[in-house]
């Protein structure tokens, strides 16, 4: 993937917490806005930005991450962008749900993704396959809008296929990725390498 865009360095940002994730609830295409937390982080990730290269903002359009972005856009003086293809995977029927009501009340849930978690579609939702698809289309969408050092704002699920494509991981490993709320990945594209930021040294 990295051979086939111009992209220099990407940091990739996670939407701060909200009040689903505190809940435990799975969000997807459904949304549940900044607790005060979440709030700070977002202020917190302003000022890392606000010393990186950055020369655009590229946000997810669903809310949490369109929130997230405009903090991060307001302090480096630039639009926000949005790019419908870096929505968080869709959990379809189990959104808005907890795990225990997910195992109450969709037990094959677990199943499909104890047998093969990349491939597995959520029912009336999408699966990791899928979503790598979108993650795709949208960096090909960035690097033709003329980026070189993106600032993109997603999820974490979503996040997990866009660090694949940059630093052509294979599945198990791009699963096994986490993307805690306070950190920025700089990612070295040519190099495919990848540092987190909570402090702006990484």
């Amino acid at each position: 993937m990295a051979q086939g865009i111009n992209l220099a360095e990407v940091y990739l940002a996670r939407h701060g917490q909200t009040t689903w994730n505190v809940q435990g609830r799975r969000q997807g295409h459904l949304d549940s806005p900044l607790t005060a937390d979440g709030v700070l982080q977002a202020v917190h990730h302003a000022d890392v930005v606000a010393a990186l290269p950055v020369d655009r903002v590229f946000s997810s359009p669903l809310g949490r991450a369109l929130s997230t972005a405009e903090i991060l856009a307001a302090r480096l003086a630039l639009p926000v962008e949005i790019i419908d293809d870096l929505q968080e995977i869709h959990h379809g029927h189990i959104a808005g749900l907890t795990d225990e009501e997910i195992r109450r009340d969709f037990p094959e849930v677990a199943l499909g993704r104890a047998r093969n978690k990349y491939s597995y579609r959520f029912p009336g939702g999408e699966s990791y396959a899928d979503a790598e698809e979108r993650a795709r289309r949208a960096l090909f969408q960035i690097d033709a809008a003329g980026a070189r050092r993106p600032l993109i704002v997603s999820h974490e699920m979503i996040g997990r296929m866009l660090l694949r494509n940059l630093l052509d991981l294979d599945h198990q490993t791009a699963l096994s990725c986490s993307h805690p709320h306070d950190v920025i990945y700089r990612i070295d594209v040519a190099e495919q390498r990848a540092v987190q930021l909570r402090d702006g040294k990484g």
